[in-house]
């Protein structure tokens, strides 16, 4: 996972100066750093995206013999029947 650079002492000053209470600030800066420690990239997302349509396609090939089995069946039918 990326991770970014977040300065904390900063944010909490910059709150400080606009009358937030240094121990709100400081509360305010650690949740927001805490929010971006799972915060979710680009690369996460194509790596889940990859898995996804692997799993998909894998799916699919299973479904594939049955449904060919199927149609078999029912032109056998049809031309024993039909």
């Amino acid at each position: 996972m990326n991770t970014t650079t977040f300065d904390t002492l900063s944010a909490a000053r910059s709150l400080e100066a606009a009358g937030i209470e240094a121990k709100q600030a400081e509360a305010i800066v650690q949740t927001i750093r805490s929010s971006g420690e799972s915060a979710v990239t680009k690369t996460d997302l194509a790596a889940t995206a990859a898995e996804l349509r692997g799993e998909i396609n894998a799916a699919v090939n299973k479904m594939f013999p049955a449904q060919a089995a199927m149609a078999g069946l029912l032109f056998a039918a049809i031309k024993l029947f039909g």
